[in-house]
Order: structure tokens, then C-alpha cells, then sequence
């Protein structure tokens, strides 16, 4: 039994000894594919919202929620708005990975006309989020003053009024500017005024401030009360589908009539919009997991139907002024990875990314495993071969040395080879490796048949 153990734990050290160097190859190209495709994304990212109280910093929350449950922390950066985001994602060596960014936020002399599309700054995009209408709130007062009216009905007749545009940084002044600049409005009769969103609404209520103008969802809960203040009046853009033909960044929407307040009826009539739409922004380099991550949070966060889409309407790959990710077009064409439906995301992700390279390594594998049988038989047979070239040698010496001392050169060899453990296959070539030796003891014994036969 004790034998029998010995010879199963031989053939087993033979067989490892013989897979380690396959093993030891496999295991260093897989590390290797590793290093070199890095599936495992970051554990925190930065993502860059907007001001306190507007819809990015609320969204931002969201997100930095749905990612935590993938073990995937979110910094959010604090800024004055979409132009900003812009700037901190061109920012060399910048912290910021992702943004919200808004249509037509870009400064005129940076956009590639009005095609819809800038100039390639090593950014793409993740796709439309939501649309984030231009609303341009005005006093019912002012207009009465100025226009002798109740009513604004033309971006044109606008001049002489204190206008607030919003703030440096915000996308609101550019998308301002190539609005005025469509309409041929010379900026220098209209009093822009450059505050954040908040004193900009304190004005507008107090009187200083005859008409703002700032791009937001409707969740804003600025837009939600200046919708309901008294003597406050959203302005109506009659030629929304002609800037929305202008002008590819923008889509013409309808804030229908009562959706605010149905028992107030606020609106009491469909108003007319124009909406750049808000998208994710990241740098060219961002990890690939991460982008994938963040196109699975915007279906949850921006997927629901709201006052101007539908159901299952955003996100989506129109309107965007940057190429899209190739994850997010992925994404936007199969939907969300198959695995991901049953796997947790760190063991789909690694999967997804690591399968095309597995099947390649395999594929050359397979070919080198072929080589692990005859190793291994080379391996078990070359304890027993290797005595035969000292057996040729005493064969040789005969006549030569003496032939006792040729025997003491036997029976050692003989000893030795009664310790020799093999494989049950292979005892065959082991008992003749003993047949050979009792073979030329014979002829050190007794020289005359050898030599008969020689005869």
C-alpha cells in the first residue's frame, strides 16, 4: 500500500512538474492582457455639475448614488455652469474626468459654425440627457414701460432693457449671444447684466433686473416658482421651429398648457420653447468602465417621462455637438451588456473586457498543450533510458577491466534501479532495463556463450 502510494505521488510530482511551465506561460499572458486592456476602472471619478440650487448639482446626487452601489465613488465639483465644465475638462493634467455641458455653450469662434458640432478637443460625449429649455422670464411691468404692452414677443425688442444673462463661466452668456447674434442684435443696446442665477432672480423680483435669461430643466426650482409668481411672464418663442433650423443644437419643445398647476391652469396656454439639449461630457482617456457605468445611470436618471419627453425618450445619441464614446454608442445600438443583466458590474465588466483576449490566448495554447504528453512520457521514461549508458559502458569494458570489478559496477546499477519508481504503463520498459543487466552479468559470468555465438 505504502509502494503503491509512493508511485501515485511520483507520477503526480512528474505530471505537475511537467504542466508548471504551461501553466506558469498561461498565467503570465494573462497577466500581461491585464496590465496592458486595465478592465478594473478607477474607484473614484470627478464630475463636474453646476451652481447650488440648479438642476446639475441635484442630477449630480443622483448619479454619485447609482455609482456608489458599483463601488465607484463620485467627487462632485461645484462650478458656475456648462462653460466652466468645458474648461476644467480641456484643463491638462485636470481632475476632471466628466461634466454636464450644454448645447450650444461653446463661444462662438470655438464652434464649428452652426453645423451642430465642435472642433475636435479631446472630449466626446454620452449622449443627450434631458432637453434644458431657454427660459426667458420677463416683468409684465417692464414690459408695459418699455414696449407699451404686456406682451414680449421678439428677441429684437429687447433693447433698452436690463437683461441678466447669468454669470461667467455658465453656458447661458454664449447660448445668449448666438441667439442675439441669429437675430442680428447688436449687444450694445441691451443692458446685460452677469449674475448667478439667485441674485439674478432677486433682481428680476425687486425690479432691478427687467428680464433674465437661463437654460435649465424644468426640476430647476427657480423655474418652478418664477412659473408661478405673479407679474412674471415666460416668454413665448413664436419662431422655435426657424431657430431650431438655424440653429442644430436647439430643438424646438412646448411647455403645454396647465402642466405646471392644472387646478391653477399655470400656463394658460402652450408656450413655445427653445431647448439646447444637456449631455455628459468626458475626456477622450476616461476608462471605458466608467463611461459605461455613467450611460446605465443616465437611463435610470433621465429615462423617466417628464414635461417635454416621453418615456424612454432620453438618453439618446441626437444632438450632440461631440462624436460619441464608443461605449456609449454601444450602448446606444445593443443596449446594455448581456452579463450585466445577471452578473454584479465588476465581474461583467471584467468579463466583457477580458473575453476577446482570453479566446486568443487559448487559441495559442491549445497548440502547446499538445506538447504535455510526450514531456511527460520523456519525463517518466528518462529515469530509466539514462541507466542503459552506464549498462553500455560495463557492456563495453568487457575484456578490457576486470570482470569482477565490472560485476561490482552491476550490481550497483541493478541496486539502484530496484528503487526506480514508474508509472504501472511503463514497467514493461523497466523490467527490461533489469533483463539487460542480468544479460551482461551472464557474459562477465560466463564469457563462452557470447563468444560461440560471436563464432
Amino acid at each position: 500500500m505504502r509502494d503503491h502510494i509512493r508511485v501515485t505521488l511520483l507520477s503526480f510530482r512528474d505530471l505537475v512538474a511537467t504542466a508548471v511551465p504551461f501553466i506558469l506561460l498561461a498565467i503570465g499572458l494573462l497577466a500581461l492582457a491585464y496590465w496592458l486592456l486595465d478592465p478594473t476602472p478607477p474607484r473614484h471619478v470627478v464630475l463636474a455639475t453646476g451652481q447650488d440650487q440648479g438642476a446639475y448639482a441635484a442630477m449630480g446626487k443622483r448619479y454619485a448614488q447609482i455609482l456608489q452601489e458599483n463601488g465607484i465613488e463620485v467627487r462632485l465639483r461645484k462650478t458656475a455652469g456648462a462653460a466652466e465644465n468645458i474648461a476644467l475638462l480641456r484643463e491638462p493634467g485636470g481632475d476632471v474626468d466628466i461634466a454636464f455641458v450644454q448645447g450650444g455653450a461653446e463661444e462662438a469662434p470655438a464652434a464649428a459654425g452652426d453645423q451642430g458640432e465642435v472642433a475636435d478637443d479631446g472630449l466626446v460625449s454620452l449622449g443627450s440627457l434631458f432637453y434644458e429649455p431657454v427660459w426667458l422670464f420677463y416683468r409684465i411691468d417692464s414690459a408695459e414701460r418699455l414696449l407699451k404692452s404686456r406682451e414680449l414677443t421678439s428677441l429684437s425688442q429687447l433693447a433698452g432693457w436690463r437683461v441678466n444673462i447669468g454669470a461667467a463661466g455658465s453656458g447661458v452668456p454664449n447660448l445668449t449671444a448666438r441667439l442675439m447674434e441669429a437675430n442680428r442684435i447688436d449687444p450694445t443696446t441691451i443692458a446685460l447684466i452677469r449674475e448667478p442665477q439667485t441674485p439674478a432672480v432677486v433682481g428680476l423680483l425687486e425690479g432691478r433686473v427687467d428680464a433674465l435669461v437661463f437654460a435649465s430643466a424644468p426640476e430647476s426650482l427657480l423655474v418652478q416658482m418664477l412659473l408661478q409668481t405673479p407679474g412674471i411672464r415666460l416668454f413665448d418663442f413664436a419662431q422655435a421651429e426657424a431657430y431650431a433650423r438655424r440653429l442644430p443644437w436647439l430643438s424646438p419643445v412646448t411647455l403645454p398648457r396647465g402642466v405646471v398647476d392644472l387646478a391653477g391652469d399655470i400656463p394658460p396656454n402652450d408656450v413655445r420653447l427653445v431647448a439646447p439639449t444637456a449631455t455628459l461630457v468626458a475626456r477622450r482617456q476616461t476608462h471605458p468602465a466608467l463611461i459605461q457605468l455613467f450611460v446605465l445611470a443616465a437611463q435610470q436618471v433621465h429615462g423617466s417621462a417628464g414635461w417635454f419627453q416621453k418615456k424612454g425618450d432620453f438618453p439618446n445619441a441626437r444632438n450632440t455637438e461631440r462624436p460619441l464614446a464608443k461605449e456609449a454608442q454601444r450602448f446606444y445600438t445593443s443596449g446594455p451588456p448581456v452579463l450585466q443583466r445577471y452578473l454584479p458590474f465588476w465581474l461583467a465588466n471584467l468579463v466583457d473586457r477580458m473575453w476577446p483576449v482570453l479566446v486568443t490566448i487559448v487559441a495559442g495554447l491549445i497548440p502547446l498543450s499538445r506538447m504535455l504528453p510526450p514531456l511527460y512520457t520523456f519525463r517518466v521514461r528518462s529515469r530509466i533510458f539514462r541507466w542503459y549508458r552506464q549498462l553500455r559502458e560495463v557492456e563495453n569494458a568487457i575484456g578490457k577491466r576486470p570482470n569482477d570489478e565490472l560485476l561490482r559496477e552491476l550490481a550497483e546499477i541493478e541496486r539502484r534501479v530496484e528503487h526506480i519508481n514508474v508509472p504501472l504503463s511503463y514497467t514493461d520498459e523497466l523490467y527490461s532495463l533489469r533483463t539487460h543487466i542480468h544479460m551482461v552479468a551472464e557474459r562477465l559470468v560466463d564469457p563462452a556463450p557470447a563468444l560461440a555465438s560471436a563464432q
